[in-house]
């Protein structure tokens, strides 16, 4: 009986020390996967510092600025991009009384007014054109002054066929060095949107941004389809990732591109800006900005 009693309790022990063994392997396994996969580990939420905000375009294109901020605070998003042209109504033909109230109204709410979104690009091999598109920017980067802003968001749109790619790119980017140098006399950054037949791969958009060569010039990272060609995601998000000043973010479910990915890269990268929700109109907003956040801060761990 002594000898079957102390078989029993050795075996037992072992049993429950291989069962112990194999939990932890599984479990090591699993978080394994998780970093594979780019999922967040634990500690991943104490080091998110990112902020979340919206771009008038499309969701709130008729929306004015009350109503923004209405519903931003509703649905806690802390920021917003006015895209131009839009019922917001903060354009260059605001009067000096009429931008003091705009940046009263945000100064006043929980949400800040990060960025106005011109539609301005540098592309163009019209010289005259191109030189009237950089007057026009600096009208705007003074709106952004006076309404609160932090900065501007400019565009290239295209790669004209009947130019070599290399001066293309170079123009674009002596002309935001221009508007670095303008930019900074007046407190405002200049964030260049990844974007544009040809201009939207990174590649193209890194050297745009070297030929800049300015510590106020960077990248509104723009969360394209083109971000995985080349070399892939990662490679590309690694040639401008230090230079990206805000983001912007398309339907945060779509599984065609790698949005949990984005977050944790941008995280690890030290990246402390805005990452702004693109998204369309909705009959239902606030519903949507609701969801939409809940998935933004999973994604990150934060859930």
């Amino acid at each position: 009986m002594i000898t079957n009693r102390r078989q029993f309790l050795r075996d037992a022990s072992l049993s429950l020390g291989s069962l112990g063994l194999l939990s932890s392997t599984v479990a090591l396994a699993a978080e394994s996967k998780k970093k594979a996969d780019g999922v967040p580990g634990p500690s991943f939420a104490k080091k998110s510092k990112m902020r979340l905000g919206i771009v008038t375009y499309n969701i709130a294109m008729d929306w004015d600025v009350p109503t923004i901020i209405k519903n931003c605070t509703e649905a806690k998003f802390e920021g917003v991009e006015l895209r131009t042209g839009h019922k917001h109504g903060v354009e260059t033909t605001l009067g000096k009384a009429q931008r003091a109230e705009v940046k009263k109204r945000f100064a006043d709410s929980p949400v800040a007014l990060w960025s106005l979104g011109s539609a301005f690009d540098y592309h163009t091999p019209d010289q005259a054109k191109l030189k009237k598109d950089i007057e026009a920017t600096k009208e705007y980067i003074l709106l952004a002054q006076e309404v609160g802003a932090t900065g501007v968001k400019v565009r290239p749109n295209g790669l004209p066929k009947e130019v070599p790619v290399e001066k293309t790119l170079e123009q674009i980017g002596r002309a935001l060095r221009e508007l670095g140098d303008f930019g900074a006399a007046h407190g405002q950054q200049i964030r260049m949107e990844v974007h544009g037949g040809g201009t939207s791969l990174v590649p193209n958009a890194k050297t745009i941004l070297d030929h800049a060569n300015h510590p106020n010039v960077g990248a509104c990272w723009n969360s394209n389809q083109t971000d995985l060609q080349g070399d892939g995601w990662d490679q590309n998000f690694n040639l401008i990732k230090k230079k990206i000043f805000t983001v912007h973010m398309r339907d945060i479910y779509l599984e065609e591109y790698p949005f949990r990915k984005l977050l944790n890269g941008l995280v690890e990268s030290g990246f402390t800006g805005f990452t702004f929700a693109e998204i369309p109109e909705s009959s239902d907003p606030i519903r949507v900005m609701k969801y939409f956040r809940s998935l933004w801060l999973a994604y990150q761990g934060l859930l």
